[in-house]
């Protein structure tokens, strides 16, 4: 009887010495992994970010519960940047007479699911024009709308921190009934910009895209003055001096008949016709700033649609949703200088009617059911983001924020040239969260310092971080305080982690700022084999052997002489 426990006890070293040596060599083969290249880390502003976003009609919901779904729906698919327009005609029907009752209830739905919002702020009203019969002109006096803008910006502060300045003045209506005009447009876009930076100086500011067409050749007194080539109207803004008033070039890219892949060309229409914008930016001076794509996409028009109805071309669906989701993977593989793609459109509320061509663009119907665009959509773009080695910026999309008490927006974007990108983004809230996911076997911050800073509370995959010093209820922090401040310094949290996914998570304690200005991820470490562990579990397992067939021939000679 002895004798088969004692063989049951080396059975059991046996197989938890092999268990334990194969978990060994398991994890220094996991860490062996060949680390990716370093994704080179992107220098343009507003480039670093979650590209996912999507053109809304919120203004034109009646009902509350609709608004609500559509935005749920939309953050449900990965959706996180809402365009949305907010009419200067709704809003100020007379001068100085305000109603922000709309625009609060959009506001307050887009936040309550966390979704960032573009505002396009258009739609003059009758009384900015002695002349009714073009209402979307510009007003008479510029003033006037740099009034409405400075309003708009003065409410949301901090809420609201990317506007758009007009939309598409290369063509009518857009511009009125009558010559489009670049330089008129520069001089709209110089006033906004003064007085938006006025009312907050971290607004970001868009210039208006522009609509993608080959114009119809365009001049003064031309009969054809409605409609301007917009790579020809872009160089005219850059002529009339509107580099120095927008922070980032919203463009149109549609995909119309052609692939992602199609080449740009000047005489065609195409989603890569965005790239000659891209050069036109370049050869004047304006390379360091970001494109951000407007309204995007292709059209899934049934096949029996009217040919002359076709304005933006057709494409199957299913062609629609891979096309789709390919061409913001290539962009943001290929061009550095792209950020957020705002697809044409996720949900109308019945006014585009289905012998429409525009109506075939949606991404949800009327009644909320998806098509094929929204379930690939989600498929990529709620995937657990994971930042791979390298140096990225505070707003990546391996970055998720979030504030105690359901504060929509416990970080706020802070413009400061002395930070990484020119902006860092700083809160003031005990409590707020970075959590950050991220592959590799190091990691650091890169944060600012001064007087007003305070502390952080750092924990890696859920624990506290050895090495970081502990508070009195044992938790690790960093110490953000410095009689100076300091900006871009990189404060080492981790290194030596096994070479897997890992979440870090930075927690506002009770006193101070904090300012955080973007991440490293490593992978550099190369453990060596750990042989030690190796001969001690191989050790047992042999003597173990040695010793089982030992007691097994003893039991049987015993066995024999009786």
């Amino acid at each position: 009887m002895k004798a088969r426990l004692f063989r049951l006890f080396l059975m059991i070293v046996v197989l938890g010495s092999l268990a334990a040596l194969s978990l060994t060599v398991a994890s220094w083969v996991e860490s062996k992994t060949p680390a990716p290249e370093p994704l080179p880390p992107r220098v343009i502003p507003d480039t670093d970010v979650n590209p996912y976003g999507a053109n809304f009609f919120l203004d034109r919901e009646v009902e509350e519960w609709k608004r609500d779904r559509t935005v749920r729906m939309a953050r449900e698919a990965g959706i996180i940047w809402a365009k949305q327009q907010f009419s200067w005609e709704e809003i100020e029907k007379r001068k100085n007479q305000f109603d922000w009752d709309k625009s609060d209830q959009m506001i307050a739905t887009f936040e309550k699911y966390g979704l960032q919002i573009i505002a396009r702020l258009d739609r003059p009203p009758a009384w900015s024009h002695k002349d009714k019969s073009i209402p979307q002109a510009p007003p008479d006096d510029l003033n006037d709308y740099g009034d409405f803008v400075d309003a708009f910006v003065r409410r949301y502060r901090g809420r609201v921190n990317y506007i758009q300045i007009w939309n598409e003045p290369n063509i009518f209506p857009e511009w009125g009934n009558r010559p489009v005009d670049p330089w008129g447009y520069a001089e709209l876009l110089r006033v906004a910009y003064a007085r938006a930076k006025a009312a907050n100086p971290n607004v970001r500011v868009l210039s208006a895209p522009l609509a993608i067409t080959l114009g119809e050749g365009w001049s003064a007194d031309s009969p054809y003055w409605r409609n301007m080539n917009d790579l020809d109207y872009l160089r005219s803004m850059y002529a009339a001096g509107a580099k120095d008033n927008f922070d980032i070039l919203s463009a149109n890219a549609f995909g119309l008949k052609s692939t992602p892949d199609d080449s740009p060309d000047p005489n065609r229409l195409n989603f890569q016709r965005v790239v000659l914008a891209r050069q036109i930016m370049e050869e004047n001076g304006d390379a360091y700033k970001a494109v951000w794509i407007n309204e995007y996409g292709w059209n899934a028009a049934p096949a029996d649609f009217p040919n002359d109805k076709l304005i933006w071309g057709r494409v199957p669906e299913q062609q629609q949703a891979d096309y789709t989701v390919r061409g913001i993977t290539q962009a943001r593989t290929d061009w550095q200088w792209v950020g957020v793609f705002n697809i044409w459109y996720f949900r109308q509320v019945g006014d585009i009617t289905p012998d429409r061509a525009d109506y075939y663009f949606r991404m949800v119907d009327v009644d909320f059911t998806p098509r094929l665009i929204y379930l690939r959509l989600k498929e990529v773009a709620t995937f657990p983001q994971v930042a791979q080695p390298g140096i990225h910026e505070e707003t990546n999309v391996a970055v998720t924020l979030s504030g105690p008490n359901e504060n929509p927006r416990p970080w706020q974007p802070l413009l400061n040239s002395r930070a990484t990108d020119g902006s860092e983004l700083i809160t003031r809230q005990p409590g707020a969260r970075a959590t950050i996911k991220f592959w590799g076997d190091g990691f650091d911050l890169i944060m600012q310092r001064g007087p007003t800073l305070g502390r952080g509370w750092i924990t890696i995959d859920g624990e506290k971080v050895p090495g970081l010093p502990l508070d009195v209820n044992g938790n690790s922090y960093i110490d953000l305080s410095s009689p100076n401040d300091e900006w871009q310094v990189r404060i080492p949290i981790a290194k030596n982690l096994p070479r897997r996914t890992h979440t870090v998570e930075l927690v506002v304690a009770q006193s101070g700022d904090v300012a955080l200005d973007g991440f490293i991820v490593t992978a550099d470490s190369s453990p060596d084999f750990p042989i030690g562990l190796v001969v001690v579990f191989g050790g047992l397992i042999i003597i173990s052997v040695i010793m089982f067939f030992r007691s097994w021939r003893q039991t049987r000679r015993l066995a024999k002489r009786s």
